[in-house]
């Protein structure tokens, strides 16, 4: 198996495929992921494929399309050939995208599968820009290379067709920083226009791959990891591979000095950083059962995501404070936040965790503007569970046994060996640990009940505060500075008014009548603004104010009752310095 790949036409935005074969099974069959692993939704990649051309001895090949991603040839002998092109502009780290900026790729969206001869060795060669003033681009992948430079073009090899898709290529104008953890070197290459200080970025990304180095343990999983980043005006984005990770990110969220503070942006990076590499051990390695080995052609239903997303999404900041990236004031924001995310969500009585991962390939995939109300994300949730699991087992083991130990755990019966886990794998080893049966911890898994995380929080010198949230842009955290009054409706403000974004089930603006897509023009016969929820804060509970609104091109109006907020916000602060040890160190 033999792919040849080039970026025949950047301008508008194509890849040639040629994929010559030796071995093919007479009336061989082709087809082409429906989904990539990391990203649970159909995608249905083979859209983007233009023309399929096939021959045998050089002679032309009747290629016949079974279904929207499969197609056979006609072939008699054993040696053939196809060539394809793909349609390359879709701006994610799902796909693939081309132009005179820069290349990017997943070989699930570009490379061709060959039925029956998946586990055979492939060899790739990515051949330089056809663009002349494209020569100069240099290449990063984490695919074993078998010829030229490191950062060039060349040939490529995987082990089989699993591998062969599981690292992304990028190439263009690359800016390229290489450190080194337990002997393994670490790629930052960056595409697009920056400032980035790149010593900077290297001496954090260290510090937060030798944390969890260590805490899985030598050797690494990996021979090279590179951390490919498409930099942006406005970006966000993160998908795991065995030894890589595509990402995105907002130009200012990269630092520019080697002293900056870590604003925001620059602790959100780190902190996708973090979860896609701790993705390496814990979903690439460490996987279900339903995944081991993959079926890309049509939805794989697990409900074991709370898991591998849940749990990756409690390490990825705790890491990053762990690693000294962060303190341990925008740590505790950061949790406050995702504890918010769960408690503004009805959805939350409504949906397991397991059903949400069970259903993350249509409810959670996509969402519209009811999902606050009917679902509950496997991340962040999961991550809620995640911290009840390391609090548990911290507390009930004095601090000598944590959720570290269930990772190391997992590592050794699962990711070593290449048996998925099943859904009662993660409670085995918990109960082993503990001594006792676990049922009533991990009966949060099948149950819309909140975790009950206050008490355990207190045990480790830590107070959890519910109080209301003061607008769209209270997204958790600090403390409260006195709003009472509750709308209930996501707004984003507009010439003439404020765009309903959602409106949360059981909240005054449900009862006034407003909708996702409404838009408010007043509130007490005035206009409304931006300042709108702020200045319900000067009414009483108990009061009624008229709301008049537009959906569609239809005026309308209801009642909006004052009534106090509901208490959805969380904020954590240290409130023993003398425990927090037995958590945060």
């Amino acid at each position: 198996m033999h792919y040849h790949i080039h970026a025949i036409d950047p301008k508008a935005h194509l890849f040639e495929v040629t994929l010559t074969v030796s071995e093919a099974s007479p009336s061989q069959v082709f087809c082409l992921p429906a989904w990539l692993p990391g990203s649970y939704m159909i995608r249905d990649f083979a859209k983007n494929i233009i023309d399929i051309d096939a021959k045998e001895n050089q002679q032309p090949l009747s290629v016949t399309q079974l279904d929207k991603q499969t197609w056979q040839l006609n072939n008699q002998g054993s040696h053939i050939s196809l060539c394809y092109q793909i349609y390359a502009w879709d701006l994610s780290v799902r796909t693939a995208h081309l132009d005179t900026n820069h290349g990017f790729f997943n070989g699930s969206s570009v490379f061709l599968a060959a039925k029956g001869l998946e586990s055979q060795s492939h060899r790739v060669t990515i051949a330089t820009p056809a663009l002349a003033e494209l020569s100069h681009w240099t290449l990063a992948t984490s695919m074993t290379r078998t010829t030229g430079e490191q950062f060039g073009f060349g040939d490529f090899s995987a082990e089989n067709y699993d591998d062969l898709i599981d690292h992304p290529v990028e190439m263009g104008e690359l800016t390229i920083e290489t450190f080194y953890v337990a002997g393994v070197p670490h790629d930052i290459v960056l595409s697009g226009k920056h400032r980035a200080n790149m010593a900077r970025l290297a001496k954090d990304l260290k510090a937060i791959c030798e944390y969890q180095i260590n805490l899985f343990g030598t050797p690494a999983p990996f021979e090279r990891y590179v951390f490919m980043t498409t930099v942006l005006d406005n970006g966000f984005g993160g998908l795991e591979h065995k030894a890589s990770t595509a990402l995105m990110c907002s130009r200012n969220d990269l630092p520019q000095s080697l002293e900056a503070p870590v604003d925001k942006g620059y602790r959100t990076y780190l902190s996708l950083c973090s979860h896609e590499y701790f993705h390496s051990w814990n979903v690439k390695r460490i996987k279900p059962a339903e995944f081991s080995p993959f079926d890309l052609s049509q939805e794989s239903y697990t409900e074991q995501l709370w898991a591998y997303e849940g749990i990756t999404s409690y390490y990825d900041d705790l890491i990053t404070f762990k690693s000294q990236c962060i303190d341990q004031a925008a740590y505790l924001t950061l949790l406050s936040q995702i504890m918010t995310r769960v408690y503004r969500g009805q959805g939350r009585f409504k949906q397991t965790l397991k059903q949400s991962s069970f259903n993350a390939w249509t409810k959670f995939y996509k969402q519209d503007e009811n999902a606050a109300n009917a679902i509950v994300s496997y991340y962040t949730k999961g991550a809620l569970f995640g911290l009840f699991l390391d609090l548990t087992l911290r507390i009930e083991t004095q601090g000598q046994k944590s959720l570290d130990d269930v990772m190391r755990q997992l590592w050794q019966q699962y990711g070593l060996t290449g048996v998925g886990t099943d859904p009662l794998s993660h409670q085995r080893i918990v109960e082993t640990i503990l001594k006792r049966p676990c049922d009533d911890v991990f009966a949060y898994l099948n149950s819309c009940d909140d975790i009950p995380l206050e008490a355990l929080l207190a045990q480790v010198g830590v107070s959890m505060k519910l109080r209301a949230s003061e607008g769209n842009t209270d997204l958790g955290g600090g403390d409260a500075k006195g709003f009472n009054i509750g709308f209930g409706a996501r707004t984003k403000a507009e010439s003439l008014g404020l765009k309903v974004l959602s409106v949360i089930q059981h909240s005054p603006a449900h009862q006034a009548g407003l909708s996702a897509g409404d838009l408010l023009i007043a509130a007490d016969n005035l206009q409304v603004t931006a300042q709108f929820e702020q200045q319900l804060q000067s009414l009483t509970v108990g009061e009624q104010i008229s709301l008049h609104w537009f959906r569609r091109d239809e005026l309308m109006q209801g009642t909006l009752p004052i009534s106090e907020a509901a208490l959805d916000t969380i904020s954590l602060s240290i409130k023993d310095a003398s425990k927090t040890s037995l958590w945060l160190g």
